[in-house]
């Protein structure tokens, strides 16, 4: 579990801003000697920290000699900074909606010339890291889907990291299906992280359908709203490569319909004649 302090990291707060509305928690109302005094922030700082806190709408300052500092209850406290961020998206949203025309007017026909050249084949894949980038692209996946996302992992061990993204698809109505690795062809530790994820789908999220399969999968990732009219359609793939390290490797990205057609009808396949529903390990 993780340590509920770190939300004072979370919301953006500083050092000195963390400590000092961790120690008004503590203390109450009180002045900003005194709040300098318990928590070792230097007097020359305190004030300007204070001020910091009070300008997000952290803490309360009330008027009189000296002035007095109280700290909003700490539910308010996580309101303020959903809120807080709220109002930091919708303004950098309306910066980046007053550019817009002027941007697309001076970079899209840059942009269309530099592509001229380039062929269809070239156009079929780009590629990002394994990790956090590949991770926020399946996110993203996740988010986009609005009728179907399939699955194919060996544990679905990063479930924590598009855990959000999933719950928002159900709750779309999306339908999801995740075909794992069967167990008996995972090493130990990598089958008891699978049992453990499968027993989070299965309790909290009971609309995925979950298939495991009993042949070796080539490929990894993610598919979203494939068509077999090949006109939409998008995925990630990972290519099983057990000899190079995760941080050497690439995910590639297509939106090319006909592929992504092509990767739907492996799954379909898959599911349908290589795989069970609940596995039994030997």
């Amino acid at each position: 579990m993780s340590d509920p302090a770190d939300v004072f990291d979370l919301v953006g707060l500083t050092e000195y801003e963390a400590t000092a509305l961790e120690q008004l928690l503590s203390l109450g109302r009180t002045t900003a000697p005194n709040l300098a005094e318990a928590s070792g922030i230097p007097k020359a700082r305190v004030y300007g920290v204070l001020e910091s806190l009070s300008d997000r709408g952290f803490i309360k300052v009330i008027p009189g000699r000296p002035k007095e500092y109280q700290p909003k209850a700490p539910a308010d406290l996580l309101d303020r900074a959903v809120e807080n961020r709220r109002q930091s998206y919708e303004s950098f949203a309306a910066d980046i909606e007053s550019r817009r025309e002027a941007f697309l007017s001076e970079y899209e026909p840059r942009f269309e010339r530099a592509s001229e050249d380039i062929s269809p084949t070239a156009e079929l894949f780009h590629v990002v890291d394994v990790g956090d980038p590949s991770e926020r692209e399946t996110r993203r996946l996740y988010d986009d889907a609005e009728e179907t996302l399939r699955v194919i992992t060996n544990s679905f061990a990063y479930l924590d990291s598009v855990e959000r993204a999933l719950a928002d698809a159900l709750d779309r109505g999306v339908a999801v299906d995740v075909l794992c690795l069967h167990p008996d062809a995972l090493p130990a530790e990598k089958a008891a992280v699978q049992a453990d994820i499968v027993d989070r789908l299965r309790d909290d999220y009971p609309a995925v359908g979950l298939r495991f399969s009993t042949e070796k999968l080539p490929w990894r990732g993610t598919l979203v709203d494939p068509s077999m009219d090949y006109d939409s359609g998008e995925a990630i793939l990972l290519v099983e490569e057990p000899d190079v390290p995760n941080h050497m490797r690439q995910a590639a990205i297509t939106d090319n319909g006909s592929f992504v057609a092509g990767m739907k009808r492996y799954f379909d396949l898959i599911w349908e004649y290589e795989s069970v529903a609940t596995p039994t390990q030997t």
